[in-house]
């Protein structure tokens, strides 16, 4: 992946004691890692193309180039965040701030973090954050992702409305029923 990385604004050290999670500004040394984590979350559509490894690497070099693009055009006051479990880096979270709402833009993990609590916890520090400050927490997600439309919803995200591809979904401020500590 070549060109900019997305630029962080409002960069602060985020930390979940209880899970030693910590988030850092991505940075130039991350290029190799964001493009494993991106990778990791599309191995299974890319494995029915029958694509051989190069013109997958080609691909998804590509894709994940114009995605990091095109946050940059339609989201303001983007973080873009190296996550950290016990100091390894172990994905890639990225949030949009704005007065009225705090946007998760992407959260991707590798496999061998998903389903211990880390996505949970992040969501959780950004509820905390979204509380404090009266805005709503927005999402979407693609409709082929189950697994995470469930964690979403366990977390209290309803779905406000959808497109061909993807849900969109929000958690208004102080909205905890029913949110449980999986993930």
């Amino acid at each position: 992946m070549a060109g900019p990385f997305l630029r962080n604004r409002q960069v602060e050290e985020v930390s979940n004691k209880t899970l030693n999670i910590n988030l850092r500004p991505v940075g130039p040394e991350d290029e190799a890692f964001l493009y494993e984590v991106y990778r990791s979350t599309r191995a299974e559509e890319l494995a029915a193309w029958g694509w051989d490894a190069a013109q997958q690497e080609f691909f998804l070099k590509m894709q994940l180039r114009a995605r990091d693009q095109s946050h940059l055009m339609y989201y303001t006051g983007i973080t873009d965040s190296i996550i950290l479990f016990d100091n390894t880096r172990a994905g890639r979270i990225i949030t949009s701030r704005t007065d009225e709402e705090i946007r998760l833009v992407d959260i991707s993990l590798l496999p061998g973090y998903r389903g211990a609590g880390i996505g949970t916890s992040l969501l959780k520090d950004l509820f905390a954050e979204a509380d404090r400050t009266e805005r709503v927490v927005r999402l979407q997600v693609e409709k082929t992702n189950a697994e995470a439309r469930r964690l979403y919803e366990r977390m209290g995200f309803q779905v406000t409305s959808e497109n061909q591809t993807h849900f969109q979904m929000e958690r208004r401020a102080g909205r905890n029923e029913g949110m449980r500590a999986e993930g």
